[in-house]
């Protein structure tokens, strides 16, 4: 038997985006589950396209690296406040459901 290292399967987007693999699952959706009490097992069955030993390894990461993994989920919390702000400026969405209803009224 060999023992050796496993490369932690993360890569970052073009966007910035920390995400597992070559998987759409971000670390954002891995951590948040885990904080709510998901195992390892749960979180590779809720997401088909992760591997339970990548999952393992992802999670492995995380505990060992909380302080980083924490500043770069604040960051992107902070972001999409700001877009969502941003958003709501550009399209506010007070009167929405009524503008959607008239729509809908004329499409007839």
């Amino acid at each position: 038997m060999s023992i050796l290292s496993e490369p932690v399967p993360l890569s970052t987007d073009a966007d910035g985006i920390v995400r597992i693999g070559s998987t759409r699952v971000t670390l954002d959706t891995v951590v948040a589950a885990f904080r709510e009490g998901a195992t390892a097992e749960t979180i590779a069955e809720q997401y088909p396209s992760l591997q339970l030993d990548k999952v393992y390894i992802v999670l492995g990461y995380y505990l060992r690296h909380q302080d980083e993994v924490n500043e770069y989920l604040e960051r992107r919390r902070q972001t999409a406040h700001q877009v969502r702000r941003e958003n709501e400026t550009r399209f506010p969405p007070s009167g929405i459901r009524d503008r959607l209803l008239a729509r809908r009224s004329l499409r007839g």
